[in-house]
Parts: structure tokens; C-alpha cells; sequence
């Protein structure tokens, strides 16, 4: 770890024992948690960095980011790739019979695209990955987590600028994405990816303010374009109800609320896709 953030080595030190100790710990809790349930669980999601976004925040040994090199983001994609199998095999043990759903996330994935990501000295900002290299490094990655496990991978990434295309392109199984601003075309485009087939996991819960919204307003977020659109109401079977962000800075008893509001809204819209 360096004032800039973290950069990259020849060989593992304190700070690779540091984590690699928290993760086991997470993973013995998620275990012991598991285990005192009456019911196994059907599924289980897991999050993990992609490969572009996790590129942007890692450092090469003379502090410019990881981005700025083909040949070490390639390197990191491949490395993540060949990660991902001990990781979900030790997941798999904490709850055994649940199925693994995976959650890329990309959220600097539109800086990447758009050649906005500063440079270490701010003077300069790092040129533009390919869209057909973004393509082909979460090609890489999805294919690793299926081997894996996996039964459902989406990639997550914010509204504005979300590359759609390229995302299912890859082979993943959908996208994950906050729906408060998206766009008429952002929503015709993934209209058509329901349609295909393709999983929609929504942001529709809005957790930036003090309070949660009112369920009857989550529902209708969702309703109305999908109404709009012409989708069926027995499509919204298929969408997966999501915060519109991570829950990593909550109290217990805040992640908690935001929960049991999501199981409403997720009951909300049960009731419209069944008539």
C-alpha cells in the first residue's frame, strides 16, 4: 500500500497475509452464519473488481496506474481469471448446495472508455482502452467464473455511459445497473435484452438519501418504463431487485432495513407479474 493506493510487486508481503487473513475470516463467518440457518440457501452472490476497473486502480512500481500498460492489463485480467476458481471453491464450502451468482463490478468503467482516467502527475489523463479489449477481457473472466461455478455472472456498472452492448457481447449473463438515470434509449436497449433473454438485476432501491423511499414509488420506478416498453408483466419474474449501491458503509441495523425494503419491492412487483 502507497500514499496513491495500492501497487503492484514482484512478491507477496504483509499487506497480501493481511488480506488473504480477512477474506478467510469473512469466509469461516459466512460459514458459521450459514450453518445456524434452519433452511440451506438457494443462492448466494459474491462481488468481485472486473478487470478493467480493477486495472484502473492498481499502481504499476513507478505510480502510474496499471491501466496505462497493454501487457498489464492483460496480465491482471488473466491473473483475476485464474484466481476466481480457489475463491468460489471455498465459498462453495462455506454454504454448500447454493447456488453462485457473481457480480462483476466496473464502476470506473466509463472514465476507461472515454480515456479519462488521470495520468499519476494529473496532467495528462491515460488514453482509451478498445472497447473489443473490454470485450475480450470480461470474456476472459466469465468464462473462468462459469468453469468455477458460477451459474449466473452480471457486470455491474453506473448509468451514465453504460457500455450495454459490449457487456452481453462478452457473455455475461446480464447487467447490473442503478435505473434512476437511465435513459429512454439506455432502457429501449436493455428492454431488448430482456426479450433475448439476457437478466436485468436493478438498482430500483435509491439508498443516497437519509430515508428509504416509499415501496409503492420503488415499484412504480420499475413499472412504468417496463409498461412503456411494451415488456409483459409476467417478464418482471425474471429481474433481480438491487440497491442502487453498496451496502459496504452501513451500520448492520441500516443494511438490515435496506433488505427488508428490497423483499417489498420484491413482493410489489411478484404481484404486478402475476396480474
Amino acid at each position: 500500500m502507497q500514499p496513491y493506493g495500492w501497487r503492484l510487486v514482484d512478491r507477496p508481503g504483509k499487506d497480501v497475509r493481511r488480506a488473504a487473513s480477512a477474506l478467510a475470516t469473512d469466509i469461516n463467518v459466512l460459514a458459521d452464519v450459514a450453518g445456524t440457518e434452519e433452511a440451506s440457501a438457494e443462492e448466494i452472490k459474491v462481488q468481485l473488481v472486473g478487470p478493467l476497473s480493477l486495472a484502473a486502480g492498481l499502481h504499476l512500481h513507478n505510480g502510474e496506474r496499471a491501466l496505462i500498460d497493454y501487457g498489464a492489463r492483460r496480465d491482471l485480467a488473466e491473473s483475476l481469471a485464474a484466481g476466481v476458481g480457489g475463491y468460489l471453491s471455498r465459498v462453495a464450502a462455506a454454504v454448500p448446495g447454493a447456488r453462485l451468482m457473481v457480480q462483476l463490478d466496473e464502476p470506473d468503467i466509463a472514465a476507461v472508455l472515454a480515456g479519462t482516467i488521470p495520468t499519476a502527475s494529473g496532467y495528462r489523463t491515460l488514453r482509451a482502452v478498445a472497447t473489443a479489449e473490454a470485450r475480450e477481457a470480461w470474456r476472459l473472466v466469465i468464462e473462468a467464473l462459469r468453469a468455477a461455478g458460477a451459474v449466473e455472472v452480471v457486470v455491474s456498472v453506473p448509468a451514465v455511459e453504460a457500455p450495454f452492448e459490449p457487456i452481453l457481447a462478452s457473455g455475461a449473463d446480464g447487467v447490473a445497473v442503478p435505473l434512476k438515470a437511465l435513459t429512454t434509449r439506455q432502457w429501449e436497449h436493455l428492454a431488448g435484452a430482456v426479450e433475448a433473454g439476457k437478466r436485468l438485476w436493478a438498482g430500483a432501491l435509491d439508498v443516497d438519501g437519509d430515508t428509504l423511499p416509499k415501496v409503492a414509488d420503488c415499484v412504480e420506478s420499475v413499472w412504468r418504463p417496463w409498461r412503456q416498453l411494451g415488456l409483459p408483466a409476467s417478464s418482471l419474474r425474471t429481474l433481480r431487485v438491487t440497491p442502487s449501491a453498496g451496502l459496504a458503509d452501513r451500520t448492520p441495523a441500516q443494511a438490515t432495513a435496506v433488505l427488508g425494503r428490497l423483499t417489498q419491492l420484491a413482493d410489489g412487483l411478484n404481484q404486478l407479474a402475476l396480474g
